[in-house]
């Protein structure tokens, strides 16, 4: 009887070292696996909303008093700019957007690559050093770097030309065409900038419509139609690399030709701390 007893009792020990031994393998092997997986990125629900509340300068224009070729190859102009005050902050702010503290400016963009900001009505640029020939667009931003778009009448709150350098006949761009151009976003963003972006972009010769032309925005690989040239506010997006395509399409759906119309930008989110 106490052999019997003492063989029972064995069994359990073992038992019981058994299952505790394999419980505790199966809570080690869980806890090791969770450091090893990497958190992921939440998924971005990225949104594109127009922008209210801008006030309209529906007399605010921009026209070229001269402009200078210079020998170091720069190029100097000399704007006239009219219901307009550069310097100054505009107001009201339709909402947190990143924004100027020098005030209203005026972009230079030339050949469509990134604008260059001016506070002065004087303005030089090296961007037409390259032989060739240089589109060159000039428009009045308010201090949130959303475009003035006055385009009709005798006076205007853009500036159009085009200058050739170098030798040789080159193909210049047909001014009577649908063009776009992109402004913003550009260059990097902090903090709560990084939350609400302006999309804002300039066109000429041509109308956005529900059945006619439109501009497609494809923001991180999700595409948005834009059916009116107003400025627009993008939100949703995580830190890091925001990349931007912008295409003025057709109302088939297709790309209508022209050397701007088509373009693609990337920008930079990062936290409020970063060098």
């Amino acid at each position: 009887m106490k052999l019997h007893t003492s063989w029972t009792l064995l069994l359990f020990a073992c038992l019981a070292w058994s299952c505790g031994s394999e419980s505790q393998t199966t809570e080690a092997g869980e806890a090791e696996a969770g450091p090893e997986t990497a958190a992921e990125a939440p998924a971005e629900t990225i949104s594109v909303t127009p922008l209210e509340g801008s006030p309209a300068f529906a007399e605010a224009s921009i026209g070229l008093g001269s402009h200078t070729a210079n020998e170091d190859g720069t190029y100097t102009f000399n704007f006239d700019v009219e219901g307009y005050e550069l310097g100054a902050q505009t107001e009201p702010k339709p909402g947190p957007l990143a924004n100027s503290g020098k005030g209203q400016h005026i972009h230079l963009i030339v050949d469509n690559g990134p604008y260059s900001a001016h506070y002065e009505p004087t303005v030089s640029t090296d961007k037409l050093q390259e032989p060739g020939n240089h589109v060159v667009l000039a428009f009045l931003s308010r201090s949130y770097h959303e475009s003035v778009k006055n385009v009709e009448g005798d006076k205007t709150s853009f500036f159009l030309s085009q200058y050739q350098t170098g030798e040789g006949e080159v193909e210049q761009a047909d001014f009577t065409a649908p063009h776009m151009f992109y402004s913003r976003p550009k260059g990097t963003y902090k903090g709560e900038d990084t939350k609400k972006l302006l999309l804002d972009f300039f066109l000429l010769n041509t109308e956005l419509s529900e059945s006619g032309n439109k501009i497609r925005a494809t923001i991180n690989g999700q595409e948005f139609l834009l059916t009116e040239w107003r400025p627009y506010v993008i939100e949703g997006l995580n830190l890091g690399t925001v990349t931007i395509k912008l295409e003025l399409m057709d109302g088939a759906g297709q790309p209508i030709p022209g050397p701007f119309n088509t373009v693609t930008r990337e920008v930079t989110l990062a936290p409020a701390d970063a060098e």
